[in-house]
């Protein structure tokens, strides 16, 4: 796989490289990066080819974007894409031990109407950037009304006046994205930790959906937050600690692939984007090392017969898009 292939997201004129960047680390996820750090990670994926770059006003209550747009901010050609359904509060505190660098602000929920249009706008400040290409609603669970009814016109009309280029939602569910694409209202979605090789419920619903529609899918949260980057090193699944027998499953997985020579992590990150409605893989990176060795998974050459392996051993649905 070519992983700095550009392709469009659905109909729109906007392309991404197969593999992305996902900003969420440069925020200060779990553990400090500084500004010298953040930009570091992202000059050495830029160096590397990626051009897809993902943040959120969530990821460091604004740190994010504004690593993002120091490092990106006198560059051309690249895809960039934020959320909208969190505005930020200066002077709060996130009060959320997931990011360890404060930036004294909150988030507040907010899926209304001219609550969107200013989120992009401020974004669009911290930014220091005229435009973001995608603008995902960000985890509308708990909030579909409104994210219906007023942020998704908001998003089509910022299209509609070619302040976006893609209307998507971003969410760890492929429940209530299906309900959104059949709206036809949607460029893309960003799917995270559903199409994985550990869950592919993905494709009982969305996938399906997406290709007959002709949206785009972004897969993140392909190592479903860490056990499948390394088993024995992270029993983290889906941001707590793994049921036994998904352990089990990983552990088998993994040793699969070691009789091909190739880490977990490679099949990992590749095994999404065999899927025809699967654009792109986003990857968190926070370090030069981080981008190296993502790029380096997303290029490896991968053996058929190692994906052939896992359906005999009962890891794999026999029925699952194979690379």
């Amino acid at each position: 796989m070519d992983p700095f292939e550009r392709v469009p997201l659905g109909g729109t004129g906007v392309t991404v490289t197969r593999l992305g960047m996902g900003l969420a680390p440069i925020g200060g996820l779990y553990a400090p990066v500084g500004d010298v750090g953040a930009t570091a990670a992202v000059d050495a994926a830029w160096e590397l080819g990626i051009r897809f770059f993902d943040t959120a006003p969530l990821y460091g209550a604004g740190l994010s974007e504004r690593r993002a747009g120091a490092a990106l901010r006198g560059r051309s050609g690249f895809t960039l894409s934020t959320k909208v359904g969190r505005r930020l509060v200066a002077g709060g505190d996130a009060g959320d031990s997931t990011w360890s660098e404060p930036s004294g602000a909150a988030p507040l929920w907010d899926f209304t109407a001219e609550g969107v249009r200013s989120q992009h706008r401020q974004s669009l400040e911290r930014l220091g950037l005229d435009r973001v290409d995608v603008l995902h609603l960000h985890d509308p669970d708990e909030h579909f009304p409104a994210a219906l009814h007023e942020a998704l016109p908001a998003l089509v009309e910022l299209r509609e006046e070619g302040r976006i280029g893609a209307v998507s939602a971003g969410m760890n569910q492929s429940a209530m994205l299906t309900e959104f694409a059949r709206t036809g209202h949607f460029d893309c979605f960003l799917l995270a930790g559903r199409y994985t090789l550990l869950d592919q419920s993905g494709l009982r619903d969305l996938l399906p959906e997406c290709t007959r529609r002709g949206i785009s899918v972004i897969c993140g949260g392909v190592y479903n937050s860490g056990i499948l980057a390394d088993p024995e090193r992270n029993g983290t699944y889906d941001y707590r600690s793994a049921p036994p027998e998904i352990l089990v499953r990983a552990r088998a997985m993994a040793a699969v692939c070691a009789r091909y020579g190739v880490p977990l992590r490679a099949a990992a990150l590749q095994f999404p984007l065999a899927h025809p409605a699967v654009a792109s893989v986003l990857i968190g990176m926070r370090s030069a090392a981080e981008a190296a060795d993502a790029a380096a998974m997303a290029a490896l050459e991968i053996p058929g017969e190692l994906w052939h392996d896992l359906i005999k051993n009962g890891l794999l649905d026999a029925e699952v898009p194979l690379p």
